[in-house]
């Protein structure tokens, strides 16, 4: 019995980090196609280019809205299904694409069809956890889900050294079909019938005017917003630093991976210690790093041309094993008080997040012509900036403790 539950158990882990990897596999697979889609599409801008991997986070935000109440109201599975439905019909738009307006069209409707895995995973998760136990498998989902970027660049580099950059979405739609049909035959449904939540006009007010009487949700929530804001410049300008700035060719998905896995070896061991020390303290012990490793870069390479390609990577590696004690542990600590709203609450909570994201991103994004440094610098910022508002959230948090044990 103990040997099923165990088995079940890990079953339930590799689902749903083959569910979310299809997010990963849509952004990363594309990264050395960058070049290839331009010539097509007939746009060669680096600038206008990041745009293929920002505007499918864009498609997220609007499809949590949507997608993460309607899976309150009628049940994961089937929302599930539609999610991934919408991401087919996407995928080809993108393969038939002939102008960057219509391939960035299809990276939305992407994104707005994965939307149903990367909002309903954390809603399913958090139907069945709660608190420390709820960050270590969300830790250990993303540990899984780590292992995507680690080889996605290296598929994509391998099909396009075969084929064309249109196989690379046959390939997403490949995986996409194969994981929805082992999510249709093994999990159950984990809404309750008594948790629906009827669908109406009010839901999203009502759901709004729910979320901001937490104010710890909605604080961390935008923590996790300027994290993510800051990191989605990397994916989207990894490409252009490592190929155009470093000339590493080939060797570019390599080195991807390598960072990856320093992402993913930090998750592993969030999902160990968090029971341990708790998600609030290893949050901002990795907040405090993060900051400290960006901001050492800055100082020392502020005004110069770029390091060598071993500092940046060491600084990057460093960077990204912050990272790893980051995304999950934020993003549980804000859907920790709104648990009886989970869906319209990882909806709310992943477009806000995205919102503030976007525009950090997007701006950071255009100065990364000719030099790592802006990185750093969007890093070091958006670091110390969440960094703050964390201490004052725990100072106030003690605060409040101390006045409920002597009141």
């Amino acid at each position: 019995m103990q040997k099923d539950k165990k088995k079940n158990h890990f079953e339930f882990i590799a689902l749903m980090a083959s569910l979310m990897s299809i997010v990963a596999l849509s952004i990363d697979a594309l990264l050395p196609a960058i070049p290839d889609i331009g010539k097509t599409i007939g746009n060669q801008d680096s600038t206008d280019l990041q745009q293929l991997i920002t505007m499918i986070f864009l498609g997220f935000g609007i499809g949590q809205l949507i997608l993460g109440p309607l899976s309150d109201s009628f049940g994961r599975k089937p929302i599930m299904y539609i999610g991934f439905s919408i991401f087919i019909m996407a995928s080809f738009v993108c393969i038939f694409s002939t102008s960057l307006e219509w391939m960035l069209v299809g990276r939305i409707l992407q994104g707005i069809g994965l939307s149903a895995p990367r909002t309903i995973c954390i809603s399913i998760i958090r139907d069945s956890h709660r608190g420390n136990y709820m960050a270590r498998m969300m830790s250990f989902v993303t540990a899984f889900f780590i292992l995507v970027p680690v080889i996605a660049p290296a598929l994509g580099q391998f099909i396009l050294n075969h084929f064309n950059w249109e196989y690379i979405f046959f390939t997403q739609l490949f995986f996409a079909v194969v994981v929805t049909i082992w999510f249709w035959k093994r999990q159950p449904e984990t809404l309750h019938p008594e948790y629906k939540i009827p669908f109406n006009k009010h839901v999203f007010i009502n759901g709004f005017s729910e979320l901001i009487r937490y104010k710890e949700a909605l604080v961390f929530t935008v923590l996790s917003g300027f994290i993510t804001g800051s990191f989605m410049v990397y994916l989207s300008s990894a490409q252009h630093v490592f190929i155009d700035q470093y000339k590493i060719g080939d060797n570019f998905p390599y080195v991807f991976a390598g960072l990856a896995i320093s992402i993913g070896v930090s998750t592993l061991l969030n999902g160990t210690l968090v029971v341990r020390f708790g998600m609030r303290r290893l949050a901002l012990t990795s907040l405090a790093a993060f900051s400290v490793i960006s901001s050492t870069y800055v100082a020392l390479f502020w005004n110069t041309s770029n390091p060598s390609i071993f500092i940046l990577v060491l600084f990057l590696g460093a960077q990204f094993f912050t990272l790893g004690f980051l995304f999950g542990n934020l993003r549980a600590i804000a859907m920790e008080p709104i648990g009886h709203i989970a869906g319209i609450g990882a909806a709310l909570t992943g477009f806000i997040s995205t919102i503030v994201a976007i525009p950090i991103a997007t701006f950071i994004g255009g100065f990364m012509t000719d030099s790592a440094l802006p990185l750093f610098m969007g890093f070091a910022t958006c670091g110390t900036l969440a960094l703050l508002i964390f201490l004052f959230m725990k100072r106030h948090r003690l605060y409040r403790k101390f006045n409920l044990k002597w009141s």
